[in-house]
């Protein structure tokens, strides 16, 4: 099998596997998911799920965050670690959008990567989920397991995405990084990976 192929049967099968491919942060708009996956660098999901009810009751915009008091915002964040860097950068992506964009979080990479804290993987959710586009979204899941897959041959994130926007088609790319992440808890973990009930076995050069 050639290195395209066996992506589309990776492709195929997480796609029975997990039909159901969500991204496992909560929230209402473009917005909000933004904010989510900043707090969630260094940080569980689970954890930023827990924190963002409250911060989004009282800071649901970004007009409204944009006049936050940093104080406050850091309160309301502090379990997800790193809280004074972090409550910074929400309050600039707040600004940035009022100020730079009338509100409308920004629907390209290029864009999107200008606010405060905010890099390709950030990038590429929000206009994968938001924005419907082609996206690859590197997270350590999926870093880990298309290296274990022997899609890749490197943890540089920007060349997994490059390498990875060869190899994946774009209608199902986004999808796909979703797939991975539930994959790596449930099946690939990182330490003891379940390869006696891996569904990937015949593809996986690991095996």
């Amino acid at each position: 099998m050639r290195k395209k192929e066996r992506v589309l049967a990776a492709v195929e099968t997480l796609e029975k596997l997990y039909p159901d491919a969500i991204c496992s942060l909560d929230y209402k708009d473009a917005f909000q998911l933004l904010i989510a996956t900043r707090l969630s660098a260094q940080c569980t999901d689970k954890r930023v799920n827990m924190v963002t009810p409250d911060l989004f009751k009282e800071f649901p915009t970004a007009e409204k965050m944009a006049n936050a008091d940093i104080k406050r915002v850091e309160e309301l964040i502090k379990t997800c670690g790193l809280y004074k860097t972090k409550a910074k950068d929400l309050v600039e992506i707040g600004k940035s959008i009022t100020e730079d964009y009338g509100g409308i979080v920004p629907d390209s990479i290029e864009e999107l990567i200008k606010l405060s804290g905010v890099g390709r993987k950030t990038a590429n959710l929000v206009c994968g989920d938001i924005y419907g586009k082609p996206a690859v979204v590197t997270d350590t899941h999926f870093i880990r397991i298309c290296n274990r897959l022997g899609f890749v041959d490197t943890t540089n994130p920007l060349q997994v995405e490059r390498e990875m926007r060869k190899l994946l088609p774009p209608e199902k790319s986004n999808d796909f990084c979703h797939r991975t992440v539930l994959f790596g808890r449930d099946i690939c973990v990182a330490r003891t990976p379940k390869c006696d009930k891996c569904p990937l076995n015949q593809i996986c050069p690991k095996r």
